[in-house]
């Protein structure tokens, strides 16, 4: 069992898009953080749902983009990501040496994902994007969740897909006839919608919460906790943190325009084993990470031992 020492600094917590951070930018609004003795340094970096989201993603390394540099530089000590994103980092993050990562729970935000065409395409159904390319983020959520939709219609030698950028720029290939589909996320199905794009499949994806070894399970607790109350406010009402989503948009939606309804959150839970099994056995099935982890070496949910 890995011994973790008390947390001496202020963690510090990465914030990306809203759809999955919305719980943590929701407690710390209302104080629910410091509500639970902590002291938090919130650090924003860019996600591919901000439309002035401007750096060029390298896809060479997951470990190059934005979030994954600043994570092993030591800008940040605890993130979260799709669950199969955060399960590749975790175990390749482990194998090539970086700073290690562990997932520590199974998240708050259970994020929806739609795969969009053109109001004018001949797609009418999920399986007539045989060999058709479907725009996606390369390793992140849109990939992951696109590959779990498709997979009930499509052998995977069938399934295509590639990158043409942020959010928005996957819209415009999509009405610009570049591409034959595109992978979005809140707010930008809601903006798919407003521009007349058709909706062929829809699903939710889960978060997974990443933090580094020296972040103890007491603070995790606590972070966790507040995050948990931040679900019971949303449930009652997201209305009033519906701005973070316009705002992503540049003002593309008016906040009538945003679909709350797609919004769902839950109280971080611990990561299991049989959810490890499923969930990695499927990673390395769609070949998105490698071979020879272990729920030992890849999960530890400190928070609730």
């Amino acid at each position: 069992m890995t011994i973790h020492q008390q947390t001496s600094k202020k963690p510090q917590v990465a914030i990306m898009n809203a759809v999955h951070d919305l719980p943590v930018l929701v407690a710390r609004d209302l104080g629910l953080f410091k509500d639970e003795g902590l002291d938090i340094d919130f650090v924003t970096t860019p996600g591919m749902a901000q439309i002035t989201t401007s750096h060029l993603v390298k896809f060479d390394s997951i470990f190059d983009r934005p979030l994954d540099s600043v994570y092993n530089e030591g800008g940040v000590d605890q993130y979260r990501m799709c669950e199969w994103g955060i399960m590749k980092r975790a175990v390749e993050a482990d194998c090539g040496g970086l700073r290690k990562r562990k997932i520590v729970a199974l998240g708050a935000s259970m994020s929806k994902f739609a795969i969009v065409v053109a109001p004018d395409s001949h797609y009418y159904e999920p399986e007539m994007l045989k060999d058709k390319d479907i725009a996606v983020t390369p390793n992140n959520g849109s990939h992951f969740t696109t590959l779990k939709m498709m997979e009930g219609f499509l052998t995977p030698e069938h399934v295509k897909t590639t990158h043409a950028g942020s959010m928005q720029k996957r819209l415009d290939a999509v009405r610009q006839g570049k591409v034959a589909a595109a992978s979005v996320m809140e707010p930008w199905i809601s903006v798919a919608q407003k521009w007349g794009l058709r909706i062929l499949i829809e699903s939710h994806s889960t978060r997974s919460e990443a933090a580094g070894d020296d972040l103890d399970g007491p603070t995790l607790a606590k972070m966790f906790r507040a995050q948990s109350e931040a679900c019971k406010v949303l449930e009652k009402d997201p209305t009033p943190y519906i701005h973070y989503f316009i705002k992503e948009t540049g003002g593309l939606l008016e906040p009538h325009e945003f679909q709350a309804w797609r919004l769902l959150h839950a109280a971080p839970q611990p990561y299991t084993r049989e959810r490890f099994d499923d969930t990695y056995n499927w990673t390395v099935k769609w070949n998105m990470t490698v071979p020879g982890a272990t729920y030992e070496n890849t999960v530890d949910n400190r928070a609730w031992a």
